[in-house]
């Protein structure tokens, strides 16, 4: 896992309500902590509301980001061999053939306007800022 990601998670982990070692990252409150969010409600709740606000018309699913996640990673220089392990796959045609799209410029536009759609929570670098602001 990217160190960058792992610090958001663990920043994120000190304020979430369900915080024990035992607990899930994305805990699902109507279960109280103990059952993750289901992957629909997270897609239905909040990835497509973001995807209309940023005016993608195509249907957006969780596999749309495993194509997006293969497609960056080669453009940004992996070879063939580190994105098919990324994406695990049993051999590298599947992952040209599949998932590794050309990157334009038109393409980057409309996953920027996606990701600036999204209402990201301001997450604390630090658990005395969540006291500060509660």
């Amino acid at each position: 896992m990217d160190s960058g990601l792992a610090d958001v998670l663990s920043r994120w982990r000190e304020i979430a309500p369900y915080n024990q070692d035992g607990d899930y990252i994305f805990a699902s409150p109507e279960k109280n902590g103990t059952q993750p969010y289901w992957p629909t409600s997270g897609m239905e709740d909040h990835v497509r509301p973001a995807a209309r606000r940023a005016g993608i018309q195509k249907r957006v699913s969780w596999h749309t980001f495993r194509h997006t996640f293969g497609t960056l990673v080669n453009s940004e220089g992996a070879d063939v061999a580190t994105t098919q392990a990324l994406m695990r796959h049993a051999n590298a045609s599947i992952t040209l053939d599949k998932y590794v799209q050309a990157v334009t410029p038109a393409k980057r536009e409309a996953q920027s306007r996606l990701v600036q759609a999204i209402p990201f929570p301001n997450v604390p670098t630090r658990l005395t800022e969540t006291a500060a602001t509660v």
